[in-house]
């Protein structure tokens, strides 16, 4: 059996040679690739609870979303016990690479975070608004992220975007945690109805598919206890290797834009040629309290 260490752990790796995706990446190349995005990768997994999106017999093949780490998980692994209905679940914590390396031998091909910190689990340290387009095009995806940063700004919070590697785009907000889940997500509701209110013929927040058309779905629903997001610089698990990428706000106008415009394969060319767009985004950290003062006046005023 092979091994490989990573800061200073000998981890043993199975079935290396194994396709994973249907282009042919195989398990070692998932490996290898956490192993050298995890430096710019671990910052945004540190603290926080993790889902793991696990396919024992690659995409396509059967597929479960593991909350528990499992027993026979190595005891160096960092880990948080965090309450749910009827009892307790133990959630790996990602702050290293080795850990990050060992999740992907477990075929682990996207982690999922929480958006608050082990430390403040019922107060989110971010906001995630999340447009899925109903019928592919991308364009309304970046008009929608784009008035919703118009929207964020002048409440005066920071957002930042992300396209996910699979069908949209994340606007993300760093927040303060002050606030509670049920405080945030209400916020994020009712600034996503006041987009959708704007334009009613590209934007909705309708929870049925139905209902939605050709329309962009604005999603908060991620804004809750025990809710996930994907994280940065995850591989998603699709027909090949693609990555949810940070962006920063000129390439989200820009006409070009996809969401998968990026695979293991050509993401640290663009690593190597600009700095991370989300560098600095906990400075930006602000209060949704004042922010919600603000938002009432902004729909008011419409």
């Amino acid at each position: 059996m092979p091994s490989i260490t990573v800061d200073g752990r000998e981890i043993d790796l199975s079935r290396t040679d194994k396709p994973l995706f249907p282009d042919g990446t195989t398990k070692g190349d998932l490996i290898e690739y956490y192993r050298k995005i995890a430096d710019a990768m671990i910052p945004y997994m540190a603290d926080r609870p993790l889902v793991m999106h696990r396919f024992p017999d690659g995409v396509g093949g059967e597929d479960f979303y593991q909350k528990d780490m499992p027993d026979y998980f190595p005891r160096w692994i960092h880990h948080v016990t965090v309450e749910k209905e009827g009892g307790t679940v133990t959630h790996v914590v990602c702050d290293n690479a080795a850990t990050l390396v060992y999740l992907a031998d477990q075929a682990c091909i996207t982690p999922h975070l929480w958006l608050s910190r082990r430390d403040r689990l019922h107060h989110p340290d971010r906001m995630i608004l999340d447009l899925d387009p109903a019928n592919g095009d991308f364009d309304d995806v970046r008009a929608g992220a784009l008035l919703l940063r118009d929207a964020l700004e002048e409440v005066g919070l920071t957002p930042f975007v992300m396209a996910t590697g699979s069908r949209g785009l994340h606007v993300v907000v760093p927040l303060d945690a002050g606030a509670d889940f049920e405080r945030v997500r209400d916020f994020a509701g009712r600034l996503a109805s006041h987009i959708a209110r704007e334009d009613p013929k590209r934007f909705t927040t309708e929870q049925r598919k139905a209902k939605r058309r050709n329309r962009v779905f604005i999603d908060v629903a991620r804004n809750a206890y025990a809710q996930t997001a994907v994280a940065p610089y995850s591989v998603r698990a699709r027909e090949r290797p693609y990555v949810a990428i940070p962006l920063d706000w000129k390439e989200a106008n820009n006409a070009g834009l996809t969401a998968t415009g990026y695979t293991i394969r050509n993401i640290f060319r663009r690593l190597g040629q600009r700095e991370d767009p989300w560098r600095d985004m906990n400075r930006y950290a602000s209060s949704i309290k004042a922010a919600r003062e603000k938002l009432n006046r902004l729909i008011s005023d419409r």
